[in-house]
């Protein structure tokens, strides 16, 4: 039995992809002139699943774009599916805590000169 999802532990495949989102398109503002505000090649892809939408109006081409917005949306989810394996905590190495103990010693000295001087002292 086959799921219409994307599974978090795979790589998205693009034409599974286009089953799970919500595409339009509409007019690419910039540069272009005549040609880009009368045609409706940019195209705004709408990850259904997770919500993630992703834009693509690099290409005169309506096609070309839509094909550009999927392979964003799949580098997309994947880096938001990716977890990094778990840190192995390591011990702390023998220099590291020489020092650290140093630094108490030395803390420790400067608070005891911090203190009032006792007449009894001598």
């Amino acid at each position: 039995m086959t799921d219409d999802k994307t599974e978090p532990d795979q790589a998205p495949d693009l034409e599974q992809l286009e089953n799970e989102v919500e595409v339009s398109v509409y007019q690419a503002s910039g540069p272009g002139g005549q040609h880009r505000n009368r045609t409706y090649s940019a195209v705004r892809l709408k990850h259904l699943p997770t919500g993630i939408v992703v834009t693509a109006a690099d290409s005169r081409s309506q096609l070309r774009n839509r094909k550009i917005a999927l392979e964003r949306l799949a580098s997309r989810l994947a880096e938001h599916y990716h977890e990094d394996p778990p840190r192995k905590p390591t011990k702390k190495r023998s220099t590291v805590r020489r020092r650290e103990q140093q630094d108490r010693v030395r803390e420790s000295k400067k608070k005891q000169l911090r203190r009032p001087i006792d007449p009894t002292d001598g």
